[in-house]
């Protein structure tokens, strides 16, 4: 057998091996068209911009999802169980670095988060709302801290990073003599240990508050790990009420936040996974005209 024959014969054997895989890779590198440009992670999602879909058809859901050429979600399978909805998702070449956990569960049952997302692949967890009764105080703030500290430790402990989401009414006023101008997010970031306790900035829900994504990336940079991507339409009114209608969600690009800036910022400090977020009832035409916007920068 000559060597050209035979270096055939192994190249065929292995490709045969591997197809899933290399059909897996091939979708990742078609995805990293955008790593010419400003942004430069592969696209991902969180799993509840397709709150109204999912439930209805879980498969149809996924397979649409994979057409926009996403594969990385943030989140798990709702009412299936997680290790199901992680073979759903690789069937389709999407991973799941990071899911979510309540606060209930953080306090109540952490080893509980650490079983889920460990079936689920994920590295990262998430708490987007700490509970609290009309303004967000500073009691609030230190029960979460307390919370954030244990329940991070042991979620470290099992190879897992923690985040919390803020989600705008953490900007109440905390005025230190350090920091006269300072907020409750502050507090919280400040006093939580940074070896059990990182950061998932959702840039809508900090401008929301009155916060400046860029400037608090500036000022705790690898603190920020995860990014929801999620862009406010322009005359949005502001409150720290951490809720508005989801028809202010509008496609990247359109609306009052400085994307480039937010994107050039997260690259210098490093943010590991960002998520498109798009919670308006416009979901399936808007995510698309965010990602073909961040393929143009």
């Amino acid at each position: 057998m000559n060597l050209f024959k035979f270096a055939a014969i192994v190249l065929f054997a292995t490709c045969m091996s591997c197809s899933s895989t290399q059909s897996h890779n091939d979708m990742i590198v078609k995805n990293r068209v955008a790593k010419k440009g400003l942004f430069k992670d592969d696209f991902g999602v969180q799993a509840y911009s397709f709150r109204n879909y999912f439930p209805k058809d879980m498969i149809g859901t996924l397979d649409k999802i994979q057409e926009m050429g996403i594969t990385k979600i943030e989140g798990d399978g709702g009412r299936i169980p997680p290790e199901e909805f992680r073979k759903l998702c690789a069937a389709r070449g999407i991973t799941i670095p990071s899911t979510g956990a309540s606060f209930d569960q953080l306090e109540k049952d952490p080893m509980s988060i650490v079983d889920k997302a460990k079936k689920l692949g994920a590295n990262f967890v998430m708490c987007a709302w700490v509970p609290h009764n009309g303004d967000f105080k500073k009691a609030d703030a230190d029960k979460a801290i307390s919370v954030f500290n244990k329940a991070g430790k042991i979620l470290s402990d099992n190879g897992i990073t923690f985040t919390y989401h803020a989600h705008g009414y953490e900007f109440q006023p905390h005025v230190t003599a350090d920091n006269p101008k300072g907020t409750l997010l502050d507090y919280i970031i400040e006093n939580t240990d940074p070896k059990y306790v990182s950061f998932e900035m959702d840039i809508f829900w900090i401008h929301f508050g009155g916060g400046d994504p860029v400037a608090l990336m500036q000022k705790y940079g690898s603190r920020w790990k995860l990014m929801h991507m999620k862009d406010m339409k322009v005359g949005t009114p502001k409150d720290l009420s951490g809720g508005t209608s989801v028809e202010n969600n509008v496609p990247l690009g359109t609306g009052e936040l400085d994307m480039p800036a937010i994107i050039r910022e997260g690259n210098r400090i490093g943010i590991v996974h960002y998520f498109i977020e798009d919670e308006s009832s416009a979901v399936v035409s808007q995510v698309p005209k965010t990602i073909a916007y961040l393929k143009s920068l």
